[in-house]
């Protein structure tokens, strides 16, 4: 896919919420360029999870770093400190999600650079933002979930606070800096000027709630109740829901219970037929719903569900769902091949025109283009 053909980005961001945003925008057809420690590099590659490595380098960072180049330089050396102003001259997009005041401190930050190129689109996550009195906390997915509310509204009534098992708060940052940094490309086609992209992990984690938020705004600050059985959704009706069957489970969205009940074989469901009734007694109605959906399998309710006109689905494990049709019709996992081994991944999930950019090219060992790129700048490579 070549929609960022001749675009440049920089990417001196870590982990995951500035990578993910470089990586889309990778997908897109732009040209993306790590900026490096030297000898350490970007801290993901030694962030070990299940003890899975490609070479040196954890799988966790060949996750989020295929389709990029490497550069290491130290930004505090006058060398290297040379060359990354003449590298942010010539690119059209700069990431970072240092600690805030770090940019700053080494004569990085938007205010100073822009003066070297007035078309540079800089974009930046943190934690919190300009909430100043969050600044010294700690910029981390799951204290960004805690902190924006998001935890409490999982799990039944009687649980405890339950962090999505997801890096949500930074898988969002990083789309939503994809967003703003895409819009500022399309800005600058008009004005040829570049800007600076603000996001926060807590924003973008306040953001996702943006349904149930504006229900509690609008209802007179009432926090939700979440249902004692089968909770999915602290402010929607009976049956929405995942119920366990004979041999797995199954969802099931809102509809109708007159309907719901006809189909299962539970015509009392209609009594409940009153929305307030769905609502206010939606934990009796679950249960009488989870007595009937265990007594046959999942595949034979999802069947008599859906001819119905009824919406349900199978819950699937990864096992489960590799095994799909519609899984393998996506052709959505991808082999990338690299020096030190073979990394199984997914791809971009955007297609344009039918196709999506194929993603072929595995994430950089470090430094491994720091030749071609000082040539490219007219430097010496053996500086």
């Amino acid at each position: 896919m070549t929609l960022l053909n001749g675009i440049t980005v920089l990417d001196f961001s870590q982990f995951l919420a500035g990578p993910s945003c470089a990586l889309r925008l990778a997908d897109l057809g732009a040209r993306v360029i790590k900026v490096e420690r030297p000898a350490v590099g970007d801290s993901s590659r030694h962030l070990v999870l299940k003890k899975q490595k490609v070479g040196s380098d954890s799988l966790l960072f060949h996750t989020i770093n295929r389709n990029k180049e490497s550069i290491a330089l130290n930004l505090k050396d006058p060398k290297d400190k040379e060359t990354t102003l003449e590298l942010i001259k010539k690119a059209d997009v700069l990431i970072e999600n240092n600690r805030p005041g770090v940019m700053k401190k080494l004569g990085l930050d938007y205010d100073t650079v822009k003066q070297l190129n007035p078309k540079l689109i800089y974009g930046t996550v943190t934690g919190y933002g300009i909430a100043a009195s969050l600044a010294a906390k700690p910029g981390q997915d799951l204290l960004a979930q805690s902190l924006s509310g998001l935890t409490f509204l999982n799990g039944n009534a009687d649980q405890p606070p339950t962090p999505f098992a997801l890096s949500v708060a930074d898988s969002f940052a990083g789309i939503h800096l994809a967003e703003g940094i895409l819009s500022c490309l399309i800005r600058r086609n008009k004005t040829n000027t570049g800007g600076l992209v603000e996001v926060s992990l807590l924003e973008s984690a306040i953001s996702l709630q943006f349904e149930v938020l504006t229900s509690y705004f609008n209802d007179g600050q009432k926090l939700p109740e979440r249902s004692n059985f089968n909770n999915a959704h602290a402010y929607l009706a009976a049956p929405y829901g995942i119920y366990q069957t004979k041999d797995g489970y199954l969802s099931i969205a809102m509809g109708s219970l007159n309907l719901l009940g006809r189909l299962i074989g539970l015509p009392q469901l209609a009594e409940y037929e009153k929305e307030t009734l769905a609502f206010t007694s939606r934990d009796e109605i679950k249960q009488l719903i989870a007595e009937k959906l265990v007594n046959k399998t999942t595949d034979e309710w999802a069947a008599i569900l859906l001819s119905g006109g009824y919406w349900a689905a199978p819950v699937y494990n990864w096992q489960e769902l590799i095994k799909q049709a519609g899984f393998k019709a996506l052709n959505f996992d991808i082999q990338l091949t690299t020096p030190e081994g073979s990394v199984h991944t997914t791809g971009c999930p955007i297609r344009v025109n039918g196709s999506r950019n194929p993603a072929a090219k595995p994430a950089p060992l470090l430094d491994q283009d720091h030749d071609k790129i000082m040539n490219e700048l007219g430097g010496s490579t053996n500086e």
